[in-house]
């Protein structure tokens, strides 16, 4: 009785930790008052409203969509036909493939952005919404190859070698019968890739520009000049976008089989 009353204290404590935060940030939304503050002062839905007037969050709203769903995009086109590769052939190097795609995650956001800017930007005079949309891309690629490559493990191999003795081509098994039978699994990644890239911070901190901001980056800039509950009124309907759409995946696409 004593081990499991432990083992309730102990996991309420670590809830309190990871959660705590973001209840602390929905209440001081609803504030009646003039700052963020918790406890709030009062109850009120008028921060939640101003979000939607805010001209520069409308802007870097749309922009941080481009991204996002470009670059997932974008990875998706690069991530499958590799994934793909490494799961179905027996090519030389193809651990060291994987390994350098998976560096974007290993690598601190704060280098990969820093040596874009560097090595890109400045010397080459690379634009920063290209930079954006290349780093965006690099940064999920990864969890497009992760994911599809989980999706391409269940899949059995003899379906598209049965495909191809019927008559079919290599490439026309890959899109009639490959494709069809992952399709959650590159759901799953687009997804996966959606949220990481619209809520990524420390590479799009040193790309943003003049007139290009994503909505992390001008929510950080909005706080340098204002303290106002609108920032958490939108960090708020942010993070329950987030919470929905991953809901929703693993609702209709049983999320957790790939991730």
């Amino acid at each position: 009785m004593t081990q499991r009353l432990s083992s309730w204290i102990i996991l309420t404590l670590v809830l309190a930790f990871l959660i705590g935060p973001f209840f602390i940030i929905v209440a001081a939304s609803f504030s009646a008052g003039e700052t963020l503050a918790f406890p709030p002062q009062g109850f009120s839905f008028r921060w939640i409203a101003k979000v939607f007037t805010v001209e520069s969050f409308q802007q870097s709203f749309v922009t941080s969509m481009i991204l996002a769903i470009g670059g997932t995009l974008s990875a998706l086109v690069l991530g499958v036909p590799a994934a793909y590769a490494m799961s179905r052939y027996r090519l030389p190097g193809a651990e060291t493939v994987r390994f350098m795609v998976s560096m974007p995650i290993i690598v601190p956001g704060i280098i990969v952005g820093l040596a874009l800017l560097r090595y890109f930007v400045l010397p080459i005079g690379l634009s920063i919404s290209l930079a954006l949309f290349v780093a965006h891309t690099a940064l999920v690629l990864p969890y497009a190859v992760r994911v599809v490559s989980a999706s391409l493990a269940n899949l059995r191999s003899d379906m598209e070698e049965a495909a191809v003795l019927l008559g079919s081509s290599r490439l026309g098994a890959f899109f009639r019968v490959v494709l069809p039978n992952i399709r959650g699994g590159i759901l799953s990644a687009f997804i996966l890739g959606f949220v990481t890239s619209f809520n990524q911070v420390p590479v799009s901190l040193f790309l943003s520009g003049p007139g290009v901001r994503t909505l992390p980056i001008d929510m950080l800039g909005y706080m340098e000049i204002v303290f106002d509950p609108s920032i958490a009124a939108l960090s708020s309907l942010l993070a329950f976008l987030s919470i929905g759409i991953v809901f929703a995946a693993e609702r209709f696409l049983g999320f957790s089989r790939y991730v």
